[in-house]
């Protein structure tokens, strides 16, 4: 029996030109993007519907290499179910939160995908943490999807996404 989310149809994502750009809700931080996002996924987790004030967190990973902030930003620091340290990055005028990573890993950052000046072309990948959605959020069966964090590090979303993306560049 085929697996149902690898033969489902993929979503074309036309992603806009580089640099992408977003900021907090005051302007006094902003950000640039330079190169593509590995990968964009919904989180169902607790801690992010409490820090969102909303369903889940968007995040769009990225390599931190490619991002440049202007502005001031505070960070927070908690320990998560995991061990690790988690950080916040924020404004500390507005308090929107720009981006969240994990203390001695300078490999990769989220970008709270929300803060982008123009979110109207992403489309998530998959799910995580879905044991904690909401009520009310459907997720279709051909949606990838994990009931906590992926076990494979995300890979599955990873290739989805650049599946997605190469999708939207093709000739329609």
């Amino acid at each position: 029996m085929s697996d149902p989310i690898v033969n489902a149809p993929i979503e074309p994502v036309t992603m806009p030109a580089l640099p992408l750009t977003g900021g907090c809700q005051c302007g006094g931080l902003r950000y640039t993007i330079d190169a593509a996002p590995s990968v964009f996924y919904l989180c169902h987790c607790t801690e992010c519907q409490t820090q969102t004030s909303s369903a889940f967190g968007e995040s769009l990973r990225v390599d931190p290499a490619a991002v440049t902030i202007t502005g001031r930003m505070a960070t927070t620091r908690r320990l998560s179910d995991s061990g690790t340290i988690r950080l916040g990055d924020f404004c500390p005028e507005c308090g929107v939160r720009i981006q969240h990573r994990s203390e001695g890993d300078p490999s990769r950052v989220n970008i709270k995908a929300g803060t982008l000046d123009d979110a109207s072309w992403l489309i998530p990948a998959g799910h995580i943490w879905t044991t904690s959605k909401q009520a009310f959020m459907r997720i279709g069966a051909d949606e990838l999807a994990y009931p906590h964090a992926p076990e494979d590090r995300f890979a599955a979303l990873i290739a989805r996404w650049q599946a997605m993306v190469t999708a939207g560049r093709q000739p329609r």
